[in-house]
């Protein structure tokens, strides 16, 4: 399902901190109706684990390629970074509320994360992540990421690794991956509350 050809070809931009795109990371366009239809259904602002969420077969079958070894052996060679017997979590958003998408770096107990979006389409000027240059400008910006279809970022986590995107309330499908440090997993869900995902879900 994945696109593994262009997702290896894609090149690392590394001048603020190390990241790639591919903006059409889904092997076929075949797949687009089934995904779109396999999201679960998301109307609440946050992430939401996979363990709280009801996915389709099309969704299982990406989430098993995304957490696959063939995609870890790529971001390892990508980033040079040993990703084998580290903790991978995956979350889903479905929902943009007006607080989001302010600038922020992500959490340090990540190595790495990987973001794929599946809207079916996207008109909107507003919502698209945007990898900065610095904290201080959302307008300063290294790239745009398109919200369409297949549309995909990976990056390693660093200090630095400052993203965000203009305030857009409505539907925003995505699927985050996440790989951790050995000794961040507990630490990572109690800062995530998945607990509370659960409740909100139930």
């Amino acid at each position: 399902m994945l696109n593994f050809e262009s997702i290896s070809k894609a090149e690392i931009n590394s001048q603020y901190f190390p990241f790639f795109t591919v903006k059409h990371a889904i092997s076929s366009e075949d797949f687009h109706s089934s995904l779109v239809l396999d999201f679960p259904c998301i109307n609440k602002g946050g992430s939401f684990p996979l363990e709280a969420v009801s996915v389709g077969e099309s969704i299982q079958k990406l989430v098993k390629e995304l957490q696959g070894n063939k995609m870890r052996k790529i971001l390892e060679q990508k980033f040079q970074v040993n990703l084998e017997d580290k903790p991978v979590v995956t979350t889903f958003r479905g929902y943009s509320r007006m607080k989001d998408g302010k600038i922020h770096s992500d959490s340090k107990t990540k190595i790495i994360t990987v973001l794929i979006y599946l809207n079916d389409q996207w008109v909107h000027k507003n919502g698209l992540l945007r990898l900065l240059k610095d904290k201080h400008n959302l307008n300063s910006y290294i790239e745009e990421i398109p919200a369409t279809m297949g549309s995909l970022v990976a990056f390693k986590v660093t200090e630095n690794c400052w993203h965000g995107f203009q305030a857009y309330e409505g539907k925003r499908c995505s699927i985050q991956l996440n790989y951790l440090y050995g000794n961040a997993l507990s630490q990572h869900n109690l800062r995530h509350k998945l607990s509370s995902f659960f409740k909100k879900l139930s």
